[in-house]
Parts: C-alpha cells; structure tokens; sequence
C-alpha cells in the first residue's frame, strides 16, 4: 500500500481545542482519511505492529517507538502498514504547547510531520505517560486522579481545565522523553538544507520581528524567489505563513503566561491590526484569544 491508496471514507476530526485521547489496536483494512486534514496536532505513539501515515506529500512508516506528529490544517490519512497484521498505537488530539514545536522542529519531514524514534531505554516511561493522558482526561477535578487500569473506555475527553491541563502535563512528558537525545534516523526522512534551518532558526528567535521574504532570503544569502521555492519545498509550507504560525505559538503562549492585553499580545507577536489577530488566532485555535486565556489557566 502507498500514500495514494490511503484514502478512504472521510473521517471527521476532534473540534480545535479539546483533547481526545485513545488507545487501539487495529488490523489490515483500517484507515482514515481527512481532506481537509485536522483543526488541531495528532500524535501517535507505536507500541507494537506497524502504521503508515500521510500528510500532504510525506509518507513516513510508524514502529514501535516511534512518535509521529501531524500539525493542523495538512490533508492526512494513516492506516495499517502494508504487510503487518496489526497496528497498536497510543493517539491524542491536542492543541500544543508552543514550545513542544520547539524539540520537535530537528525531526520534521515537511508538509507538517514530526517522525521521533525514541531511544529504547525511554520506551516505557512514554507508555506509562500516554496512559496518565488518558487516565488524568477522565479526572473531574474532585478527588484524586483516577488510575489508569484494565479495561477501561479506550477513548477519552479531557473536560474541564484542570483534566487538560494535567492530560497536557503527561503529554509534554511524553514529547520530551521521546526527542531529549540527538535526533535519529527516522523513516522517511530528508536531509534539510542548511539555509532552510537557518531561516526556520531565525523565525523561531524572534517571531515578532518584521520578517518578510525578503529580508530572511538575504540573511540566508539567497535571492527571494530561490528561497521561497527552497523552503517551501523542503517544509511544505511558504515562508510567510510559517511566520504566522510561529507567531500565532508566540501569542499563546504570551495568553498562558503574562498578562499583557490581547492589543499588546498582538504588537508583540508581529500583528500591527488587533482586529486581524483576533481573526486569524480564532481560525488557528477555535476560540479568540481572551478565551483561549481563561481555558488555559484553570
């Protein structure tokens, strides 16, 4: 099987802003499809069996130990891999923390996939984590967490914000341990191009700056019409609207830890007009940004 016989019936995914974690194990025949890919991140976790997942133009294989993540907004598909018999993986829907982009970012494949191969020592203490995000995303915020235990619903719903707040604690546990040691070979994976990290470093340095094509080709020594077909190649996306993303990351996490107005937020994270802040942070997140606040404070 490859990238072009994955899809099948559209399967809808979890509104923006939730997260929604499960457990399964699949045989031959399952896959899902989404056209329109995702309103928010999807990380898989293998423990056994093999997966195959597809985002715009990249394919990469899943194996036990293997963390592949899916940013929003990128048509995806995943299924069984071709030839194994079954499929058993931990998944969780989620909208990032904005620096997790920052230890995943040495593993990206393009197209907004992250292929960690964790080191086998870390193995278990990432699969004792996805089970505390699925177990702490049942907590009403009364009593104490539940255990994770057999038998239990494979599927769950972080509701409220301390349940997500914990559920996200266990996840970033999980994110770290897998990419802590020096990226290694993952599937699937391209040897990006220096000038390309060098502008990707630059974005992540200072998202706020008034960075356009232009200026990012010259500190990189290309012309702006080589770079813009250089890093939109290798990354899937052009230049300007990873800006917007990585500035959309800085204004969350400008929300989650300061004070500051939306209006300063806004100047702050490189949007000069408030009123196009608001609407391009309620598209990427699902909720204006003096929501997204108060979700993420408890």
């Amino acid at each position: 099987m490859n990238a072009a016989e994955l899809p099948g019936t559209a399967a809808p995914a979890p509104p923006p802003g939730m997260v929604v974690t499960g457990r399964y194990d699949e045989g031959p025949g399952y896959r899902i499809n989404r056209p329109g890919g995702s309103g928010s991140w999807l990380l898989t976790w293998t423990t056994d069996g093999r997966g195959l997942l597809r985002q715009g133009a990249v394919e990469t294989a899943a194996r036990p130990g293997d963390l592949v993540v899916l940013a929003p907004g990128v048509p995806h598909g995943y299924a069984v891999g071709p030839g194994a018999r079954h499929w058993r993986f931990w998944w969780t829907h989620c909208q990032v923390r904005p620096h997790w982009t920052q230890w995943l970012t040495p593993h990206a494949l393009g197209d907004g996939v992250y292929a960690v191969r964790a080191t086998e020592d870390t193995h278990a203490r990432i699969d004792a984590a996805f089970q505390r995000v699925l177990a702490d995303s049942r907590w009403t915020g009364t009593g104490a967490p539940p255990v994770p235990a057999p038998g239990d619903d494979p599927v769950a719903v972080a509701h409220g914000g301390a349940a997500r707040e914990l559920a996200l604690c266990a996840l970033e546990e999980a994110v770290l341990l897998a990419t802590a040691g020096p990226p290694r070979a993952a599937p699937g994976r391209d040897e990006r191009d220096e000038r390309v990290r060098r502008a990707e470093e630059l974005i992540a340095a200072d998202p706020g700056a008034p960075h356009t094509v232009r200026s990012l080709a010259a500190r990189v020594a290309l012309s702006p019409s080589r770079f813009a077909h250089l890093f939109t190649g290798q990354t899937g996306v052009p230049p300007m609207r990873a800006l917007r993303e990585a500035r959309l990351r800085h204004a969350a996490r400008l929300l989650e830890s300061t004070d500051l107005t939306a209006e300063r937020v806004a100047a702050a994270s490189g949007f000069p007009s408030p009123f196009h802040f608001n609407r391009v942070f309620r598209e990427r997140y699902g909720v204006p940004p003096g929501t997204y606040r108060s979700a993420e404070r408890p």
